[in-house]
This record gives C-alpha cells, sequence and structure tokens, in this order.
C-alpha cells in the first residue's frame, strides 16, 4: 500500500532536519523571526517562513528558491571545484560536507534538498552574491567564483533574477527562501578585510587537505 502524501511529507521534513542538524539557529528579534547562520562549506534549505544569513568575502552564496512550493536554501562556498575530482566526487557519495566548500557540490547539495521537497529544477529562481575583490594583493579567486556560479546556473537552465557581487568589499547576506527577498549590506574595509583574512584561513586548510542599516537589492 502507498504511503500517503501526509506521511511522505513527514519523512520528507524528518530527513531535512537531520540533514541540517548542525546549523545554527536563532531568533531575530529586528525581524521577528528565526535566522538559520551558515559558515563557508554550509548551505540549508527551508519551507519554513525564516531568513538565512552568511557573511562573504570572495566566497559566493547561490539564493535558490522554487516560487510554487515556496521552498529554497542558500550556499556559501569558497572554490569553484575541488582540483582533484575524484576525491570530492567520494566525498559528496559519502555525504561529507567537506565536499559543499566547493561550487559543483554545494550547488548540487542545495538543489537536491529543494528537489526533496517538491521543487522542481526547472522553476527555480536564483540570485547570487558575493565573489569581493577586497584587498588589492588578493587572488582573483572571487572572479572565479562568480563566473562559476554564473555558468553553472546558465547550463543547467536556473533564471538569475538578481545579483550583488565583485568589488572591493565583503557582504552580509539576509535571504527569505519563501519569498525570495535578499538583503545585503556591504562591509565596511576593516569589517571586509577580516572576513577575507577568515576565509583565506579556511582555504589554505582546504587545499592542502581535499574534502574529505540594510540595504534591499533585489
Amino acid at each position: 500500500m502507498s504511503s500517503s502524501p501526509q506521511a511522505i511529507q513527514r519523512r520528507i521534513q524528518a530527513q531535512l532536519n537531520a540533514e541540517f542538524a548542525h546549523i545554527r539557529k536563532g531568533h531575530d528579534a529586528k525581524l521577528g523571526s528565526v535566522v538559520a547562520k551558515i559558515l563557508p562549506g554550509e548551505y540549508y534549505a527551508t519551507g519554513e517562513s525564516e531568513y538565512v544569513a552568511t557573511t562573504l568575502g570572495s566566497c559566493v552564496s547561490a539564493c535558490l528558491w522554487d516560487p510554487l512550493v515556496k521552498f529554497g536554501g542558500m550556499n556559501h562556498f569558497m572554490l569553484p571545484d575541488a582540483g582533484d575530482g575524484r576525491v570530492a566526487a567520494a566525498n559528496l557519495a559519502a555525504g561529507g560536507s567537506d565536499a559543499a566548500r566547493y561550487g559543483s557540490f554545494a550547488m548540487e547539495h542545495l538543489i537536491n534538498a529543494i528537489l526533496k521537497a517538491g521543487g522542481r529544477r526547472e522553476r527555480l529562481k536564483a540570485k547570487i552574491v558575493g565573489g569581493g575583490h577586497v584587498l588589492q594583493i588578493a587572488t582573483n579567486i572571487g572572479d572565479r567564483n562568480i563566473q562559476f556560479v554564473r555558468e553553472y546556473l546558465t547550463n543547467e537552465g536556473i533564471q538569475i533574477v538578481g545579483e550583488d557581487v565583485g568589488g572591493r568589499y565583503g557582504r552580509q547576506v539576509r535571504f527569505h527562501p519563501l519569498t525570495g527577498a535578499a538583503q545585503v549590506k556591504p562591509l565596511a574595509s576593516t569589517e571586509s578585510r577580516n572576513v577575507l583574512a577568515e576565509e583565506g584561513s579556511y582555504r589554505t586548510n582546504i587545499e592542502r587537505k581535499p574534502a574529505s542599516g540594510d540595504v534591499e537589492l533585489f
């Protein structure tokens, strides 16, 4: 006997709850809403009326949602790819969270989470944020991340409906998956340098060890 739609939905929700059990959440009194905060290499998807937030330097976040089922989320990746596809693919197949630090896997992780909840790839909308070139001496990793995410979404047939990328500053971004609303706050130069330094430390680690006032802009 087949399961009821309600039972299927409960099973899907239980799977998603387990997948995102590590995500830090808190209540924002100003917003009157729960905010899920993600770090480099993390992603989060939800069908609840809550926000997803992160801080970006040269990293990029893709905000994806299906406006029909009102489900979506955001990722935060540091590099376009892992370099060694076999190692990264093995970590992805094993469910390793490290793989999501790379754009190719961060995108698939997030898309798959939305599809599990009943989303359809052809209905997905996207907004992309980040890829700042914060210091004169910084590498072009931000540009590479921007190029990657644009090409990936185009190849997947996912429409980009808004973006705030590049420039010489970091960003704080907050995304509401139910509505697709995104808010971005540019960071001051000192904050941007701090974010870039933190990202550099993360990036050095993963390159050495392969993966096992808000401003309304959109």
